[in-house]
């Protein structure tokens, strides 16, 4: 598109929604127009995806027709990165669980337990100077 069917079309928007709906209707388009664009990247992605497990596909019956012998390098690297793959899909929280045995443990929390008489912090002791006068003591100090 030019410059000036861009200004056209500015116009006739301008025109038909008014200067109130304008910009709601410029945030819809665009918001429209970034979907789109998105939905085309992760198109995108996924071909791409698709195609490289074709490839591996390929190269694999390629080395099993070979009867796994004097394979290229294209071919070993194929085999260890389905190998891999499947691997994954096999144990996908081996990963996960190899990562909570390096780490040290974490202490336990009982989170429903009964408080006992030496659970009970002791009160810690009020400096005089902050202690609240009991009323026999007020009374006292009336008289003097």
């Amino acid at each position: 598109m030019s410059f000036w069917e861009l200004v056209v079309i500015g116009v006739v928007a301008l025109i038909v929604l008014g200067p109130e709906k304008l910009p709601g209707a410029i945030r819809s388009v665009t918001g429209f127009i970034a979907g789109v664009r998105q939905f085309g990247q992760q198109m995108k992605a996924e071909l791409a995806d698709e195609i490289r497990v074709h490839e591996l596909h390929q190269k694999l019956k390629d080395a099993e027709e070979k009867g796994l012998l004097g394979l290229s390098t294209e071919e070993i690297a194929a085999l260890a990165e389905l190998k891999k793959a499947a691997d994954s899909v096999n144990n996908p929280y081996a990963a996960i669980t190899a990562s909570h045995q390096e780490a040290p443990p974490q202490p336990v929390i009982a989170l429903a337990s009964t408080p006992t008489a030496t659970d009970t912090p002791e009160p810690a002791a009020v400096p005089p100077a902050l202690a609240v006068p009991s009323h026999e003591s007020h009374e006292q100090n009336k008289h003097v």
